[in-house]
C-alpha cells in the first residue's frame, strides 16, 4: 500500500497554496506600463491594465529572485521572497551597499531581468510572478497610481522598443517631491 499520495497540512497552508495557486486572469498579468526608476535607486512600478498601480523597492526585488538558486537558498533558510536574510552577530557590523542594477533588460513580452551591482543576474521576473507577490501583500498594490506625484520621464529605447510590440511602454521616470 502506497501512501505517496497522503499529505497533511494545516488550514492555513491549504488557504496559502490556494492563492499561490489561482489562476490570474490575462488582464491582470499585463503591464500597462513599466517604470524601472534606475537613476534614483528606488524600484520598480507598474501600471497593471486592471487598473492597479505596484511598486518594489530594489532591495526588496534582489531578496525575492526568483532563480533557482535564490529560491533554494531562501528555502533552507525559511525566508520568504523578499525577506531579508538574517543579519549577523559580528562584533563589528560590515557595510553592505544598496542592492542596485546596474541594468534592466526585456525577457521577451512576459518579463524583465536585473542585472546586479553584486554581479548576480538569474533571475527572470515574470509579470505573472509579480502581480502574484504584489497580490500576497508583500508590496504596495493599488487599484490606482497615486496622486500628486509629477515625474520627468525619459524613454528607454533599448528595453521599450521590445516590448512596444505588445502595447507595454518602459519609461525611465524620475520623481520629484
Amino acid at each position: 500500500m502506497s501512501h505517496e499520495g497522503i499529505r497533511f497540512s494545516t488550514k492555513e497552508q491549504q488557504e496559502r497554496e490556494n492563492t499561490e495557486n489561482r489562476l490570474l486572469v490575462r488582464i491582470a498579468v499585463t503591464p500597462d506600463k513599466v517604470r524601472v526608476l534606475l537613476t534614483e535607486g528606488k524600484g520598480l512600478e507598474i501600471d497593471w491594465k486592471d487598473g492597479h498601480w505596484s511598486s518594489w523597492s530594489f532591495a526588496w526585488l534582489r531578496e525575492a529572485c526568483p532563480c533557482a538558486t535564490c529560491i533554494d537558498q531562501r528555502s533552507q533558510e525559511g525566508r520568504k521572497p523578499g525577506q531579508p536574510k538574517p543579519k549577523p552577530m559580528n562584533v563589528l557590523p560590515m557595510y553592505t551597499p544598496p542592492a542596485k542594477p546596474k541594468s534592466a533588460q526585456a525577457v521577451g513580452r512576459y518579463a524583465i531581468q536585473f542585472n546586479w551591482l553584486d554581479g548576480h543576474s538569474g533571475g527572470i521576473y515574470s509579470w505573472e510572478y509579480l502581480r502574484r507577490v504584489a497580490s500576497a501583500g508583500n508590496v504596495r498594490l493599488r487599484r490606482q497610481r497615486p496622486r500628486g506625484r509629477r515625474t520627468n520621464t525619459q524613454s528607454v529605447p533599448q528595453f521599450a522598443s521590445r516590448l512596444s510590440d505588445c502595447g507595454i511602454t518602459l519609461t525611465l521616470a524620475r520623481t520629484f517631491d
